[in-house]
């Protein structure tokens, strides 16, 4: 007794102490009682006795019993398996009396209580049957006075625990919970006729008849779920008393939620249902929807749109029918989206239905035995008033953007409808077509002297414009956009003070069907400058802006030789050159840059061309200059807010000087002439971006990344023309990364440079001078653990990508030339590729299967004499001084929860060892690698892995199975390299060796999931 007292004063505490430290307290007091054997005892004591509440009179008795019921139920699922079958007895028969004394209330107890009875049962696998069990002592409980409501409860709580929570405990199987449902599936027919006898009752007890019948729903609901009606013959199932009682329940305020939750349930598990309830759509109509509309009784339109939504979507066959009753459904639908409710959930719930059907009419084919084009036009009247719905409960509301911050302020609801609409929108745009599709959007023009325009409207059917422009331009269907370049006019022309509020989402919305429609628009050459107007404002707002820079982009792709006339031309230029000013995202200002370059670089006159790209990278460079200028050099940095200033303008311009690179027209191939664009850029392009590369101002993370960008779209660009820049760039590169290490955008910028002239010969001392300073860079040599990998993932993948490019790219005498450097690189690639994160070791196991397949045909092109010094000879070296650490981390890389991604690549790495092993066997190269080397590193690296990650004689078994399998998918890969001379690359896992080394590889790695991580 005094420890339930303790318990409840604790409890007490925990709900009510105004002091946190003494809550605290209470709670690990608490939850440290609950981990005792007493907590058995005494939870059951206080659920079952009457005892603890005539003791401490301010205690809360609610408070104390569900706190004691949580407990019963936790342990239970905790360490239920763990009690003597006399336990299991007492405590059951100790919560059926509990369910019994708590019958009336409060219901959230006698849940609690019902949910320990279930876990319990679940867990009494010493009976053969427990749920039989069960149900006798339900038997029981149901004869005694007033214990129908914990039976009910018990009811409703039992199929939930058994067939919903599947993953609540795993040490209950699916077979087990299988055999389970079935046997509480069996009980089906006594369940059903319970219910029905508490359905039939007109009083019980005290408690109220609406609080019972919603006890009643909640239970079949339950059942319904578990499938007990698939145990009854689907002619009977109509006809059920139950459903009645459903039915009636529809017209009461307190149980039509539940009533139709069982409805929705039952349409979608029993396919007959849905043409039982078509037939009584009439009375779902006119007893309850009607009066609901009349009323504004929005819980009641909510729940007959999700019924009769699903009713439809259950069976869209039954409604192209066109029966009187599927009228009546399309036409309630129809009825509850244009219904003016304050949010969009209810027409919402009614796209999957509007969406399946469209989709069927649309599916429709000769085969089906219906015409399709007659159902279309049977249909065609009801989408078309369901478009004029939609259009009306999508549109923006004025007082949904918020002038004061100046930020668009859209409810979610909306922007959820919204989205969802888009897809219904094209099927409904398939169904009328094209054609009819824009007439209804454009019937009676907006445009009027007289009127003024419906600008909420407007917004609205051009966003439904937008969204079915890929099916009005796959139909070849042109109209009259005479209507939107008098909007875009108006727009554009508007004052400034006029401009904002709603009217800038109208903006954006008209931009965006500039953007989807330029190609039709651009067909007209008189569109031109009053569009161009019109973007060139809108992307001076923020809302606008983005939509704008597209528009801008499409159009120009689309219409070059409009847009090259001079007039236009000024205009882009005005756009380009007040970029500085407008501070737009940097996604957006590329589009702009983009657009702009696409036509300049369409331009025929050069020297116009190149007068043009000046001006536009004009305050670029002059961004950077405020940077590296001399007169600046030391005062920069004293003034922090203009430093950081300058350094975002220099960011911008670098990235502006890369995308016009990126989108200029290739070089001549041969001779070109000193007027060239791409030249005359690089004259002057490349001596500011020297000048910043030697700057301090480069330990800047972003400064570096953007320079980086800029020179990588550079080279790609201008080819052969960079030739001569090569060892200044390679030089700044590689210094900068040994000054500025956590700046890995340098390595990735020398793999651009690498990948484009890493092929000649001639440039191969300035590539290997590169790839020294980055191998023994302090932050590379760092890379000694799959920890220190896992803390610079970036700077993995960086190094291992140029290291691949090096080896893919370079001849075979700059290789052979680097020999130290390949070594210290691959066996950094090979403590890297056991790193947790996949990008990571993915790029270091790339570059060791690179390395491996090179020097695999090296080897075979050079089998009767391997030269000293050679890459063949170098290739040899690596790989047997390398081969123990690579082996044993391969084989580490296959543990754990992320080794499956690695199986394809693990496996790919160790067929082509074998096969370099199996090929030095005939090699004068054989005493430094052979076929025993693998079988030693084999060996050593299953012998070096911790017990605990292999099972019993494991270690025995894997290295002569592995070491047979490796033999036999090594013929298969040298067999492969000698097909087609050495040019057939199906070598990878195609043989019978392979594909067994590889099912070796994945049930290792898929076996061993679950080991501790000594990482």
């Amino acid at each position: 007794m005094e420890l339930q007292i303790k318990v409840a004063q604790a409890v007490h505490v925990l709900n009510h102490d105004s002091q946190s430290c003494n809550r605290v307290a209470a709670n690990q007091w608490l939850v440290q009682f609950q981990q005792t054997d007493l907590a058995w005892d005494v939870a059951t004591s206080i659920l079952t006795s009457d005892h603890h509440r005539h003791h401490h009179s301010f205690l809360s008795d609610f408070e104390v019993e569900f706190f004691a019921a949580q407990i019963l139920k936790r342990k239970i699922q905790n360490e239920g398996y763990y009690l003597q079958l006399g336990a299991k007895d007492a405590l059951l028969n100790a919560l059926l009396l509990a369910a019994k004394r708590f019958s009336s209330g409060p219901p959230q107890l006698l849940t609690q209580i019902c949910l320990a009875l279930s876990a319990l049962i679940i867990r009494s696998t010493e009976h053969r049957k427990p749920i039989e069990q069960l149900f006798y002592s339900l038997q029981n409980l149901q004869s005694q006075d007033d214990s129908n409501i914990a039976v009910l409860e018990m009811l409703t709580v039992l199929p939930e625990e058994i067939v919903e929570n599947q993953n609540i405990d795993c040490n209950i199987s699916s077979d087990r919970r299988c055999q389970y449902g079935q046997e509480l599936l069996s009980h089906t027919t006594r369940v059903l006729e319970f219910l029905l006898q508490q359905s039939e009752k007109s009083f019980d007890g005290g408690i109220q008849l609406h609080e019972r019948n919603r006890k009643i729903l909640r239970c079949l609901l339950s059942w319904v779920r578990a499938g007990c009606f698939a145990e009854i013959p689907p002619g009977l199932l109509p006809g059920h008393p139950l459903l009645n009682f459903v039915y009636n329940s529809l017209q009461v305020s307190s149980t039509f939620d539940l009533a139709i939750e069982v409805l929705i349930e039952l349409v979608g598990r029993h396919e007959g249902l849905p043409q039982v309830l078509l037939c009584r759509i009439q009375f779902l109509k006119e007893v309850l929807l009607l009066p609901a509309l009349n009323n504004g009784d929005e819980k009641v339109i909510s729940g007959l749109a999700c019924l009769m939504s699903e009713i439809g979507q259950a069976a869209p066959s039954l409604i192209v029918e066109a029966s009187a009753e599927a009228h009546l459904l399309a036409d309630a639908l129809l009825s509850c989206v244009a219904f003016p409710s304050e949010d969009w959930e209810i027409a919402d719930t009614t796209l999957q239905f509007w969406s399946s059907l469209a989709s069927y009419i649309l599916g429709l084919d000769s085969d089906s035995g219906k015409n399709k084009k007659d159902v279309e036009d049977m249909f065609s009247p009801v989408f078309s008033a369901l478009l004029d719905a939609f259009l009306l409960r999508a549109q923006v509301d004025d007082s949904t953007f918020n002038d004061e911050s100046g930020t668009l302020d859209l409810p979610d609801g909306l922007v959820h409808f919204r989205m969802n609409l888009v897809e219904l929108l094209v099927d409904i745009c398939q169904l009328l077509k094209s054609t009819t599709f824009i007439q209804k959007l454009f019937f009676g023009g907006w445009v009027s002297i007289n009127l003024p325009i419906p600008w909420r409207d407007v917004e609205t059917k051009m966003f439904a414009l937008n969204v079915v422009a890929e099916v009005v331009l796959q139909e070849g269907q042109t109209f009259d956009f005479s209507v939107i370049m008098q909007l875009l006019t108006i727009l554009s022309s508007m004052a400034p003070d006029k401009l904002k509020g709603f009217m800038r989402i109208v903006y954006r919305s008209l931009a965006d069907v500039v953007g989807s429609y330029s190609k039709l628009i651009s067909s007209f050459r008189t569109n031109a400058r009053p569009l161009l107007l019109f973007l060139a404002t809108g992307i001076s707002e923020p809302l606008s802006s983005s939509a704008c820079a597209s528009a801008l982009r499409k159009f120009c792709e689309d219409a070059s030789a409009v847009i090259c006339e001079p007039s236009n031309l000024e205009i882009l230029m005005w756009i380009g050159e007040g970029l500085e000013k407008r501070h737009l995202p940097l996604e957006d200002e590329e589009e702009v840059i983009s657009a702009i370059t696409l036509i300049l670089s369409s331009v025929p006159n050069k020297e116009l061309k190149n007068n043009l790209l000046a001006r536009l990278l004009s305050s670029s460079y002059e961004a950077i200059g405020k940077l590296i200028g001399e007169e600046d050099k030391h005062s920069l940095k004293q003034n922090p807010a203009a430093y950081t200033q300058i350094l975002t303008s220099a960011v911008r311009g670098l990235y502006r000087m890369g995308t016009v690179f990126s989108h200029l027209a290739g070089p001549l191939s041969i001779g070109p002439s000193p007027d060239d664009p791409i030249l005359v850029l690089l004259s002057v392009f490349w001596p500011v971006l020297e000048k910043l590369f030697r700057s301090e101002h480069m330990e800047n993370g972003s400064l570096s990344a953007a320079a980086c960008r800029a020179l990588s779209q550079a080279v790609q660009s201008s080819g052969q023309h960079f030739v001569t820049l090569l060892p200044e760039v390679l030089d700044c590169l590689s210094k900068n990364f040994v000054l500025f290490q956590s700046h890995e955008c340098y390595i990735r910028t020398a793999s651009v440079v690498l990948e484009e002239f890493g092929h000649k010969e001639e440039y191969g001392p300035l590539f290997i001078s590169a790839f020294e300073r980055f191998t023994y860079a302090a932050s590379v040599m760092a890379l000694n653990s799959s920890y220190i990998c896992d803390q610079e993932p970036d700077l993995v993948e960086a190094y291992t990508n140029f290291t691949s490019t090096f080896v893919r790219g370079s001849p075979k005498e700059v290789l052979a030339a680097s020999g130290s450097l390949l070594e210290v690189s691959f066996q950094k690639a090979a403590i890297c590729c056991t790193a947790m994160h996949r990008g990571a070791a993915l790029a270091a196991m790339s570059y060791m299967s690179c390395f491996l397949e090179v020097g695999l045909i090296s080897l075979l092109e050079s089998m009767t004499c391997i030269p000293e010094g050679s890459f063949s000879a170098v290739a040899i070296q690596v790989i047997s001084h390398s081969g123990e650490g690579l082996v044993s981390n391969v084989v580490y890389a296959l543990l754990g929860v992320s080794a499956m991604s690695r199986v394809h690549k693990s496996a790919t790495i160790l067929q082509q060892l074998a096969a370099v092993c199996s090929l030095s066997e005939g090699t004068t190269c054989k005493a430094i690698l052979c076929w025993e080397s693998l079988h030693e590193w084999l060996r050593l690296a299953v012998q070096a892995l911790p017990a605990e990650y292999l099972k019993q004689g494991e270690a025995e078994v894997l290295v002569p199975v592995w070491l047979k399998a490796l033999g036999g998918a090594a013929l298969d890969y040298l067999e492969s390299k000698r097909c087609d001379g050495g040019k057939d690359n199906r070598g990878h896992m195609q043989g019978k060796g392979g594909q067994i080394l590889k099912r070796l590889v994945r049930e290792f790695a898929d076996s061993h999931r679950n080991v501790p991580n000594l990482t």
